[in-house]
């Protein structure tokens, strides 16, 4: 059978691939620890829980608007006056079924064929796969371990061109937890603010910070900032609701306006309940995220120190999210078994068989010098998965 070419130019989630090999295990009775879900391992809160049950229970489980319910909007705008002081009215907000649902839906309303989307690296997986599918070029800028993973300006400056589109920005970054601060976001949009370009926030693990970091927003920092950026954010992450499936994203309104009218032929409404349920957690206590926030810097402090305990491996120190991204260069060209490690997914593959580990190759995010593994498991988990890993490279030869 022969398929379209855009199926031919993009590949499966590789983090997704991990976790469900992880599981085949299992279920084949192997003890597996998985490091490559990012997802947070907490129950939804039980407020939020109780709203989607009493959205069930008032009926509240047919078509919404295709943009989201007037109520959500209402709520995201409050929001993001909030915490970043950002205004937006209703028609300057739309919500999609998850954040990857809206980065898609943004890539297809703004990309074509021979535009150029900026996206630094390391990178989420998904961001060059959405760029090709909207026929676009994804022009991966990498970035260095000795500026904390954060894309520089003098590098965004030499990287446009007449066909740049836009600039993806991801911070706290999965997979390196780098995270920008006011300073370095005004430096970027100096670079940008007089260009006719996107800038595209991902701003999923904005509320997952540590050691006091306060999170800034690009489009805060001035008017003309604010007329190019495009905030996209969701309940995932922060309320502990991945399989909710609500994102959203903020900006100009002939935009959302378009984003609005090519979900309504992809998905059209986001499912009701979750619609009610994101409710609840943007209106909130917000002191359900910070308990979490608090463990997950516990379990950070963890794994950072027993990875940098190893030998050959370099943990820097993430300021967010929930990943670490060690340098494990220092392992290629070892061996065990009879074979040699010679990049990221080697060294994937062999925890998986030798420590029972499940970690992601950082050769999917375009560094092919770490691996990525998620702390969003107990405490226990890590204690024992680093256990594994330190076992297993003392039988490396």
């Amino acid at each position: 059978m022969n398929f379209a070419r855009r199926i031919q130019r993009i590949k499966p989630s590789p983090t997704l691939a991990i976790t469900m090999k992880a599981n085949a295990l299992r279920s084949q009775g192997r003890d597996i620890i998985g490091f490559g879900a990012g997802e947070p391992d907490f129950d939804t809160p039980e407020h939020i829980r109780r709203a989607a049950v009493e959205a069930i229970e008032q009926g509240f489980t047919r078509y919404t608007p295709v943009g989201g319910i007037d109520e959500l909007k209402d709520a995201v705008a409050a929001k993001l006056l909030r915490d970043q002081g950002l205004t937006y009215e209703r028609s300057q907000i739309v919500v999609s079924c998850g954040a990857k649902h809206t980065l898609y839906n943004l890539a297809q309303v703004l990309f074509e064929e021979g535009d150029d989307v900026i996206i630094p690296a390391p990178y989420w997986v998904s961001y060059p796969d959405i760029v090709l599918l909207a026929g676009a070029n994804p022009v991966i800028l990498p970035t260095r371990e000795e500026d904390g993973y954060k894309v520089q300006p003098h590098d965004v400056e030499r990287a446009l061109t007449p066909a740049t589109k836009a600039v993806i920005l991801n911070s706290p970054s999965n997979p390196t937890g780098a995270a920008y601060s006011e300073e370095e976001l005004r430096a970027l949009g100096d670079v940008v603010r007089e260009r006719d370009i996107w800038v595209i926030s991902d701003d999923i693990y904005e509320k997952i910070v540590y050691d006091g970091f306060r999170f800034h927003h690009v489009a805060a920092l001035d008017e003309r900032l604010k007329a190019h950026t495009l905030v996209v954010n969701g309940v995932s992450k922060a309320y502990a609701m991945t399989g909710w499936r609500i994102g959203y994203a903020a900006g100009p309104a002939d935009v959302i306006a378009a984003v609005t009218k090519i979900q309504s032929q992809n998905t059209s409404n986001p499912t009701s309940i979750s619609q009610k349920a994101a409710v609840a957690a943007l209106n909130g206590d917000q002191g359900v995220v910070a308990a979490m926030v608090g463990e997950f810097q516990r379990r950070r402090d963890v794994i950072v120190a027993g990875l940098n305990a190893m030998e050959g491996v370099r943990c820097p120190n993430p300021q967010g999210a929930f990943y670490v991204f060690p340098n494990v260069a220092r392992l290629f060209g070892k061996s065990y078994a009879g074979r040699t490690l010679t990049g990221s997914a080697d060294v994937a593959a062999w925890l998986l068989d030798a420590a029972n580990c499940a970690v992601v190759p950082g050769i999917a995010f375009g560094e092919d010098a770490c691996i990525r593994l998620s702390y969003a498991t107990s405490l226990a988990n890590i204690e024992t998965g680093l256990e594994r890993i330190a076992a297993a490279i003392k039988q490396l030869s």
